[in-house]
């Protein structure tokens, strides 16, 4: 173990320093809507479930847009390993326009999917107030895509904290505020689940113009600027970022409209299920942002090293993240063990939504090293541009195995909202296992060609 550590010591520290800005900044986007649920939860089991169902199809949307802003990410890292600071500006002008796009497209589809609750077969009451959450989470959509882009921006070149402090700043906004609407205090009406929206949508709207405010403006960022002109746009730039983002964006819908499918499943058995799913899974989605932020890290060291030619730093650095991961998320599966009523209780009183979310974390303490495995190898691959074949891999995890496997196990075996949660989990390990094959097939494959050639891999 002693020697172990030694070999990747210095890893381990260059990961940890890059990654934890950016765990802290992923974690931000997780918090937002856990506050909101914990704000909302002791207003009933029905503005919870609300919660839980616009959250739920909100984040369908919201990792969309994440995965479209990382496109720009590994092209970031890789031209800055290379040396050539004067094409990043070039780059964040087009990924702008890209993520401005998506902001608007998915804005519509958000309003578009809240205004057709009632036709998912959600309970009544529970689909109304969800469609008043989500009217204000879809005006929060550009605004985030905004934060996204110039967020990818800094961290492709190593400047994570940056994010890390806005989200911050943000999320105590978020909490105070709605608090504040949700609670009708000040003098101010109570407005209950139009309150969090408000304060959701206040959030991600001064975290955009912070983060694209501080990029602009910062002295550091004035050499990487120079080609930065949304004037002289170019459909192969365009092409070239999408053809990264569009495959990244799949990875994240197959597996978290999974997620989001699940709670389909799981409103169709009724609203005390459903408020404990949300629960578990709100407390899942926060542990797995985490783990994200590992990988993105992860990716941003491939991106370099990838660009360097330095392999075996490349896969030094990659294995150390994954030993990270692998310890962050055997802490949080302790966690979820020992605190499995505890945790629920944080969210509402009620015994019969207690009782079913105790027993869904036991199974979320299970598929935590997974779930951490599986998006670090994901990190890894995308830094080295590798996207296509992970996002088949995840499609086949989530579609092809979790879903099917959840749905027979929770109708046609009742085992009813346990078994949509064990067939998730078979998803997570299914995706786990092949992404670490890719990622040692690629890189020993890299070694193997620098050694051909007679150039030392580590240089």
């Amino acid at each position: 173990m002693k020697q172990l550590y030694k070999k990747y010591k210095a890893h381990y520290q260059d990961n940890f320093h890059l990654a934890y800005p950016v765990v802290i900044s992923q974690l931000g986007h997780t918090l937002v809507a856990l506050s909101d649920s914990i704000i909302i939860g002791h207003t009933g089991k029905v503005p919870l479930a609300a919660v839980s169902l616009g959250n739920s199809m909100f984040t369908v949307f919201m990792v969309t847009g994440i995965g479209m802003s990382y496109g720009l990410t590994p092209l970031i890292a890789q031209e800055n390993g290379r040396g050539n600071r004067s094409s990043c500006g070039n780059l964040l002008s087009h990924s702008l326009v890209i993520n401005i796009i998506t902001g608007i497209v998915l804005f519509a589809a958000i309003w578009l999917v809240g205004q057709n609750l009632e036709r998912m077969n959600q309970p009544a009451d529970v689909a109304s107030e969800a469609k008043i959450f989500l009217r204000y989470l879809a005006f929060s959509f550009l605004p985030l895509m905004i934060f996204l882009t110039f967020k990818q921006f800094a961290e492709g070149l190593g400047f994570t904290r940056q994010a890390m402090n806005i989200s911050i700043v943000g999320n105590i906004l978020n909490i105070l505020l709605g608090i504040t609407l949700v609670y009708g205090l000040f003098g101010i009406p109570r407005m209950g689940i139009a309150g969090v929206g408000i304060a959701t949508f206040t959030d991600r709207l001064l975290m955009g113009v912070t983060m694209a405010w501080y990029v602009m403006r910062s002295p550091r960022f004035k050499e990487y600027l120079q080609t930065f002109n949304l004037r002289n746009i170019k459909g192969a730039t365009l092409r070239k970022i999408a053809g990264l983002g569009t495959p990244v964006a799949l990875q994240y819908i197959f597996e978290v409209s999974a997620f989001s499918g699940a709670a389909l499943m799981v409103g169709w058995i009724g609203a005390t299920e459903l408020a404990a799913h949300q629960i578990a899974i709100s407390l899942a989605a926060m542990t797995y942002m985490m783990a994200s932020g590992i990988s993105a890290a992860a990716g941003i060291r491939s991106g370099n090293n990838l660009g360097r030619g330095n392999f075996t730093d490349l896969r030094r650095s990659a294995i150390a993240s994954y030993h990270m991961v692998l310890v962050l998320m055997g802490i949080t599966a302790v966690i979820f063990m020992l605190g499995n009523r505890l945790l629920p209780a944080m969210y509402i009183n009620d015994p019969a939504v207690i009782h079913v979310a105790s027993g869904l974390l036991l199974i979320a303490a299970f598929f935590q090293l997974f779930d951490g495995t599986q998006v670090v190898g994901l990190g890894v691959l995308r830094g080295l541009g590798d996207v296509k074949v992970p996002t088949i891999i995840t499609m086949l995890a989530y579609w092809g195995l979790g879903l099917p496997v959840g749905y027979v196990l929770g109708f046609h075996l009742n085992f009813g909202v346990q078994g949509i949660w064990w067939g998730l989990l078979l998803g997570l390990l299914g995706a786990s296992v092949l992404l670490f094959f890719r990622f040692q097939t690629i890189t020993r494959g890299l070694e193997r060609q620098a050694d051909n050639r007679g150039v030392p891999s580590g240089h």
